[in-house]
């Protein structure tokens, strides 16, 4: 039975290829795709999310803070990058969750609820774009709402929306007790 889950936060192709991919993001999806195998095969859950906006971005908080049109619904920005072999018939297609924000709401997991057929799920390691956005949201709220799971954040497979704003999100995840491995 599954004791881990891996959460995968926003590799789409917006934010490793289109309009606020980096250099950084594409050099880490290497990492990415062998950090799902490894799960994929262990048999433990993975579970995606992907950042969901709409034609009317811009005119949104978010949109006017951050004036870059990405992930708009149904376009290309919005897929999940093709190396990471998410499919149509794909097993992990039911485990995408669409998030409107920067955090999902955790809490809303009644399909799992960090438990699987009565069991605890023990650890949660999170990976994926922007560390010092997304990543970091995801596992603050996590770390809240689960406070006695362990989390961890491989920063290798991390990429922030510049360098030191990755380093940053990672030293301020450690200092909220989070586990920030691979830092290199």
């Amino acid at each position: 039975m599954a004791k881990k889950i891996l959460v995968v936060v926003d590799v789409q192709n917006d934010f490793v290829y289109g309009s606020l991919g980096s250099d950084e993001a594409i050099a880490i999806v290497p990492n990415i795709v062998k950090k799902i195998n490894e799960y994929r095969n262990n048999g433990d859950f993975v579970i995606f999310t992907k950042d969901t906006h709409e034609v009317n971005y811009l005119n949104t908080q978010e949109g006017r803070k951050l004036p870059v049109e990405h992930c708009i619904r149904n376009t290309w920005g919005w897929e999940i990058i093709s190396e990471l072999a998410v499919e149509e018939e794909s097993p992990d297609l039911r485990k995408i969750r669409y998030k409107d924000t920067f955090g999902y709401h955790w809490d809303y997991l009644p399909w799992l609820g960090m438990f699987e057929l009565g069991k605890p799920i023990y650890e949660v390691e999170i990976i994926g774009l922007c560390t010092d956005i997304c990543v970091i949201t995801n596992a603050l709220c996590l770390k809240t709402e689960f406070p006695e799971v362990e989390i961890t954040v491989d920063a290798s497979c991390c990429a922030g929306s510049t360098p030191v704003k990755h380093k940053a999100a990672l030293e301020v995840m450690e200092s909220c007790q989070i586990n920030v491995i691979n830092k290199n």
